[in-house]
């Protein structure tokens, strides 16, 4: 009986592993890749990253933009025309008017564009009087842009009365040249 339980157990074991085997199953190999012949190809848009611009360029960027804008500053500068007035006078005389209104419309050509009204005076006359009587002048001059449409945001004010003569002889010629309204691009 011992050789009918070795069989039977033989048999056994031989039934337990073929089910093991057949439940499992052998180890399943892997695809093979397809060849030349069966790749089928798909066009795909080409993705174009930009370059990341480094700080370096980034900064000179930054400076040629700024270079630009004070061009442009710089070129509106040369547009406008300075004003001028009789001895110990603020009034807008008929020439100043003509001069005023063509840095009006110098400056309606640059939308944002932003001045500053210089008031200057000769040096006669005490230094508090000339800076008032410089002031009475950069206001007048910014009153009389206001008039023409201009906006009061775009428009300040200074007096510097006697202190930044243009020609600083001590003669009727000078002295002409001085009393003056200069103007100045704050912002373009």
């Amino acid at each position: 009986m011992t050789s009918d339980n070795t069989a039977q157990r033989i048999v056994m074991g031989l039934v337990i592993v073929l089910a093991l085997f057949g439940f499992f199953g052998c180890a399943k190999k892997g695809q093979v890749p397809p060849g030349p012949d069966e790749v089928e190809f798909v066009e795909v848009e080409e993705v174009v990253r930009e370059p990341v611009p480094s700080a370096e360029g980034v900064m000179e960027e930054e400076l040629m933009e700024e270079n630009l804008r004070a061009q442009a500053r710089q070129e509106l500068q040369d547009r406008l025309e300075d004003t001028y007035f009789d001895f110990d006078k603020y009034n807008i005389r008929p020439d100043a008017r003509l001069i005023l209104k063509r840095n009006y419309q110098v400056l309606q050509g640059a939308p944002g564009a932003e001045v500053f009204v210089e008031g200057h005076c000769d040096e006669r006359g005490t230094v508090e009087y000339n800076l008032a009587l410089g002031q009475r002048r950069a206001n007048a001059a910014r009153d009389y842009l206001l008039s023409l449409g201009m906006g009061a945001g775009q428009v300040s004010t200074v007096s510097y009365g006697e202190e930044r003569p243009l020609d600083p002889r001590q003669t009727e010629e000078a002295w002409a040249k001085n009393r003056r309204c200069h103007f100045v691009i704050l912002k373009r």
